[in-house]
């Protein structure tokens, strides 16, 4: 049995697994990311500012400014673990840890939404299953046209 080997990327079976010549980390230094990194930089720089700015106004008397003063760099810090979060969630996706990828979306759906597919067979084994589907598909069919009136669409 072969051994398992970092750098070739050859696995136990013999197969080989394909190896991506430059490193993963690479899309973060593209310009759309580049971007976004610029982006959460002046996003967090000024919520601090506004947080201090509020603190000011606060501790001159103005009551109500004490809640901004914390919400402030709450907000911050919600940026920063969407930021940190979405980083992560690219890494898993180039790496192959995402979730499969639909050849062809369904109509509602953007292009790069990843929906987990179902084996194949899983609805003729199982007839709760088919008859759950037969009425998610009529509840579809029935509201097909709904709000075309009212503007919604």
């Amino acid at each position: 049995m072969e051994s398992a080997s970092l750098g070739s990327g050859s696995l136990e079976s013999g197969h080989q697994k394909p190896v991506s010549q430059e490193p993963v980390w690479r899309f973060l230094i593209t310009p759309r990311w580049l971007g976004w990194h610029l982006f959460m930089v002046v996003t967090v720089w000024g919520m601090g500012w506004l947080g201090d700015w509020q603190l000011r106004r606060a501790l001159a008397g103005n009551g109500l400014s004490w809640a901004y003063t914390f919400e402030w760099p709450l907000f911050a810090g919600f940026a920063v673990v969407f930021w940190a979060r979405t980083i992560r969630d690219e890494f898993r996706i180039r790496r192959g840890g995402g979730v499969a990828m639909l050849d062809q979306p369904g109509d509602d759906l953007p292009a790069r939404i990843g929906v987990p597919v179902p084996p194949a067979d899983a609805a003729e084994d199982d007839p709760q299953l088919s008859a759950y589907n037969a009425y998610l598909a009529r509840l579809n069919a029935e509201v097909k046209g709904h709000g075309k009136w009212h503007g919604l669409r």
